[in-house]
């Protein structure tokens, strides 16, 4: 099994095959319009505007699995980015990302890239522990996404290199990012 043997449906309704983006450094991310996290949108931007030359591609999967945090249409999703974060890279329909219903692509990156923990050493990673050990045990369990805005790190030749909690700024992982381009 291959990132590239999957595919997903844009918010235009069209088949996107990963393959499509082979030989390309990818930051695959499950995203939420109305999260803590939203204004993440904006550091994926400003990654996906310096680097998309040099072979960055990344790809927005947004999800209503946490809190209900993407309620909107799959065009409502899209206008949203476009507006409120000038968001021009692939999104792609609204998936479940965690649980039976998941999407395959999102069962096989788990299944590459569990669940480390979040940082003790970040006030957002403590934050974030603390929040769902209080108010949502279950979702530490196991190896699955915790919370919106979990980053995938995918080098030019498929392999998924590195997973990032919820808590990592996309600005934080430029120097991984850099060594893949």
């Amino acid at each position: 099994m291959s990132i590239y043997n999957f595919s997903f449906r844009d918010t235009d309704d069209e088949v996107v095959s990963l393959e499509s983006f082979k030989g390309k450094v990818m930051l695959i991310v499950n995203t939420a319009s109305k999260c803590g996290f939203t204004p993440q949108y904006e550091g994926l931007q400003a990654l996906y505007d310096q680097y998309k030359d040099q072979g960055l591609e990344i790809i927005g999967f947004p999800s209503n699995q946490f809190l209900e945090q993407e309620p909107g249409t799959n065009e409502e999703i899209k206008s949203f980015c476009q507006l409120n974060y000038g968001v021009s890279f692939p999104l792609s329909q609204k998936i479940d990302v965690r649980g039976k219903d998941a999407d395959p692509l999102f069962k096989y990156l788990i299944s590459e890239k569990g669940f480390e923990g979040f940082s003790s050493k970040t006030e957002g990673g403590k934050k974030m522990q603390g929040f769902l050990s209080e108010k949502l045990p279950h979702l530490l369990d196991g190896d699955e996404i915790k919370w919106n805005f979990t980053k995938f790190l995918i080098d030019r030749e498929g392999h998924v290199v590195k997973r990032y909690e919820s808590p990592i700024a996309p600005d934080a992982i430029v120097e991984d990012i850099q060594k893949l381009l």
